[in-house]
């Protein structure tokens, strides 16, 4: 092997791939040569495009604690299935010196394989190679490689560490990135994208890799800017420093950008390995299902104590959603973005669902600008690819204040009663306590044709709470009473109201409640439901595409 050879010989062969285009061809010109230098310069060939941008870049990488390209897709793929694509690709430049340097590749290895046996296109962008910058050949790479996946309906993973547009290309880079977007876009919904960003990625190339349906940062060395760092004031003036600004742990917890981080490369391999096992091939594809040896009839004991009697005490939505899925796994996403509501995937009976569910240990469970962005993106991602939304709610309302309501709590909160409604999945929902106002309408209400609505004893359905509600209605009542009996009659009159409304009973006599269930019995009531729903086919009347309020 190359990487067990001396470092004079190493030297030698980096030399010789920087003179690529000097070397002379055995037999001549044209057709000439017999078969064997034929071989032998295809051999040469592929060693150089395996080399990248030469031995002493890659172990440049390798010494920075990152892997280069070909490392990166040997971690992700099953042994032995990577089949490459396009390796003999050069850039079509002549300007700026680039006629002197056409490296085997253009800087990304391209092609297909397996994971865990299911098949798989993927390419990872080589740093060593104009430091992982997207030149028009390296564009129309990638996008062949998605239109390919696109036809044989299979998914997609994208391997990002560049510095944004080769400046070198001039417009054409531009050009190759353009088709690789509108690739990318048409392939939206159709076949699932995970993107890997292990490097720093900078402009366009990071608008291309957030297009994904899933966005894994490497902690260390996982970077997204679109503006370069050292283009941004707020850096320059040492404010903050490139982690700072598009660092995994902000696009994690600010942006929104990053669903999950990884401690290491190996790690987001595995990660991304893992989101796989719950989505389809393709949008016409059923998810993939896995025998799963916990009873669909295990009762869940726990539940009757794990939410508190007292409705203003938070408790643990995550811990509700363990307790009920196959073996208590639930793989949460964008765990540290609008944590007041919780995403991710889990099984039921060895169905894939995806889970929504408010967090009553945040904001009390609120439903705020991010979290409404949060929802409405996944379940639009569970609908394109026929995945049943199972919704959690505890839900007391909108968050008030000046802050939301400028910022468009009204649009942002309008996305996600959007997408609950032009969801066509099977939709089943949970009450455990509050559904209240237009949260309730917001979090997959009967009223919004959702599938299979239950609730506990505990759940309260109403416009408001008890004690909201009396300031409101009962205020003149209130006001006239003698001073030292207005907390009196106050307190009688909630006690009324939550007489008359405080339960699920009222919900349920109107037929907008399925049932009304004991906590321990949650787990089964689903699994059946989900059972009878698999055949769920909706049908909805002609149009281009609804215009959701963006």
């Amino acid at each position: 092997m190359l990487l067990q050879q001396t470092s004079v010989e190493k030297e030698t062969i980096y030399f010789e791939h920087e003179r690529l285009n000097e070397k002379p061809r055995r037999g001549g010109e044209g057709m000439a040569g017999n078969s064997s230098e034929r071989l032998e310069e295809l051999q040469y060939k592929r060693e150089q495009a395996r080399l990248g941008g030469g031995l002493k870049r890659q172990e440049a990488i390798r010494t920075s604690g990152r892997g280069t390209a070909r490392d990166r897709i040997a971690l992700l793929l099953d042994e032995n299935s990577f089949l490459e694509i396009d390796s003999f690709v050069t850039h079509r430049s002549t300007d700026n010196g680039m006629f002197l340097h056409h490296t085997l590749g253009d800087g990304v290895v391209a092609g297909h394989g397996t994971i865990n046996g299911r098949r798989v296109y993927c390419f990872a962008q080589d740093f060593s190679v104009h430091g992982g910058s997207m030149g028009e050949m390296h564009a129309k790479k990638i996008a062949k490689i998605i239109e390919m996946a696109e036809r044989v309906k299979a998914p997609i993973i994208g391997m990002w560490d560049g510095g944004g547009q080769r400046a070198h290309d001039g417009i054409s880079a531009l050009a190759g990135t353009g088709e690789l977007l509108d690739r990318l876009v048409q392939c939206s919904g159709r076949v699932p994208i995970i993107s890997l960003v292990l490097g720093p990625v900078v402009g366009v190339s990071a608008l291309a890799a957030s297009l994904a349906d899933f966005t894994i940062l490497g902690e260390e060395h996982g970077q997204l800017f679109l503006s370069s760092p050292l283009e941004t004031p707020e850096v320059l003036e040492g404010e903050i420093d490139a982690a700072g600004l598009g660092g995994a742990n902000l696009h994690a917890s600010r942006s929104g950008i990053a669903c999950l981080i990884a401690d290491d490369e190996e790690d987001a391999c595995t990660l991304a390995t893992e989101i796989l096992s719950y989505l389809p091939d393709h949008n016409m594809a059923e998810p993939p299902r896995e025998e799963s040896a916990d009873p669909a009839n295990r009762p869940n004991s726990d539940l009757e104590t794990l939410v508190p009697e007292n409705p203003n005490k938070p408790y643990d939505m995550v811990k509700v959603v363990e307790e009920i899925v196959d073996d208590g796994i639930f793989v949460e996403l964008f765990e540290a973005y609008a944590d007041n509501i919780i995403i991710g995937f889990a099984r039921l009976e060895g169905k894939t669902i995806g889970v929504v569910g408010n967090q009553p240990k945040v904001l009390a469970g609120c439903l705020d600008i991010d979290a409404s962005i949060k929802a409405a993106r996944f379940i639009r991602t569970c609908d394109s690819f026929n995945i049943p939304l199972v919704t959690f709610e505890d839900v007391p309302g909108f968050l008030p204040g000046v802050v939301q309501e400028w910022g468009g709590i009204i649009r942002h909160g309008a996305k996600l009663l959007f997408a609950y409604a032009e969801a066509t999945v099977p939709k089943l929902t949970l009450v455990t306590r509050k559904a209240y106002g237009g949260a309730y309408l917001a979090m997959s209400c009967k009223h919004l044709q959702s599938d299979y609505n239950i609730a506990w004893p505990t759940a309260e359905l109403a416009v408001m709470g008890a004690e909201g509600a009396v300031n409101v209605i009962h205020r003149a009542e209130i006001a006239k009473a003698p001073d030292d009996q207005k907390e009196a009659t106050r307190q009688r009159l909630i006690s009324e109201y939550k007489a008359k409304f405080g339960d699920p009973y009222v919900a349920a006599r109107n037929g907008w409640l399925d049932d009304v269930i004991e906590p321990s019995e949650s787990r089964l009531r689903l699994c059946r439901a989900l059972n009878i729903l698999q055949s769920k086919r909706e049908w909805s009347p002609p149009k281009k595409h609804g215009n959701i309020p963006l």
